[in-house]
């Protein structure tokens, strides 16, 4: 079975078949990993999550900041963003059956039999790979359940940004969330800063890295992501893989298969 690893669809639907067809991509055989934000700004999201959910076991998928969002839309939580180009997607005959499989996926998923793993954002440096799953599964099982408006609401605001001050239930559901699908840089204790979006080469604040250059893990784990599309793929680390190069931006919509690392690109087509 070869297993392949794309980064940020965000309704390029067009390119993902499109590169489906470069790598001759067997629902029989293969698997798709999805490192999250399957949704927004794109062309054609409802498309796009069609063709992921009829992929079946094919397709393993964990949630972004824009699908988490989605689900809070949805919910009647927050208001649609026009430049989200969501409007066909939330009009859609079978939106309630595509939000209820979508808020079934975690926000990490480990690749079998191996200490690697797969995350939107990636990995918070204040969390062993273990806490990381553990707070997925403890995310999963709230927006999965019969309670999914009450968390979804809760998930909004940039604090707690560290682990250390995460008390409450709800307080560790919101880091949680944060760290694994909006994480960017951190500061020097490992705490979340959100603001900063550029690489890091153009980073000028010295308080501030790049999650994976503080994690204490990356040494010994592997670690897929997406959501920085500024990154451009380009970590300088063998451990870590970033796979949003920014298709919905004009760039490039990135494939990694895992067995030998090879990486699959097409360009976006507008």
């Amino acid at each position: 079975m070869n297993i392949y690893l794309v980064g940020d669809i965000q309704g390029c639907h067009a390119e993902l078949c499109q590169l489906m067809k470069l790598i001759n991509f067997d629902r029989q055989t293969d698997q798709i990993w999805f490192t999250g934000d399957l949704v927004a700004r794109g062309p054609d999201s409802l498309a796009t999550l069609r063709l992921i959910k009829s992929l079946g076991n094919s397709a393993k998928i964990v949630l972004g900041n824009h699908d988490l969002h989605l689900l809070a839309v949805h919910a009647g939580i927050k208001k649609v963003k026009k430049n989200d180009r969501l409007d066909d997607l939330l009009r859609s005959p079978d939106i309630d059956e595509l939000m209820n499989w979508l808020a079934q996926y975690p926000l990490v998923e480990q690749l079998p039999n191996e200490n690697a793993y797969m995350s939107h954002a990636g990995l918070s440096p204040q969390w062993q790979p273990e806490d990381a799953l553990a707070q997925s599964n403890f995310v999963q099982q709230r927006i999965s359940g019969n309670q999914r408006e009450h968390w979804l609401n809760l998930m909004y605001g940039s604090m707690p940004n560290s682990w250390k001050d995460a008390n409450t239930e709800e307080e560790q559901f919101r880091f949680s969330v944060n760290a694994l699908t909006r994480m960017r840089f951190c500061f020097s204790d490992g705490s979340l800063e959100f603001t900063h979006k550029d690489s890091p080469s153009l980073n000028q604040d010295p308080n501030l890295s790049p999650w994976f250059d503080l994690s204490k893990s990356i040494d010994k784990t592997q670690w897929v992501f997406g959501h920085w599309a500024s990154l451009n793929g380009e970590v300088g680390n063998s451990n870590v893989y970033a796979l949003d190069t920014g298709c919905v931006w004009g760039g490039e919509l990135t494939m990694l298969r895992w067995h030998d690392k090879k990486l699959f690109s097409v360009p976006a087509q507008r």
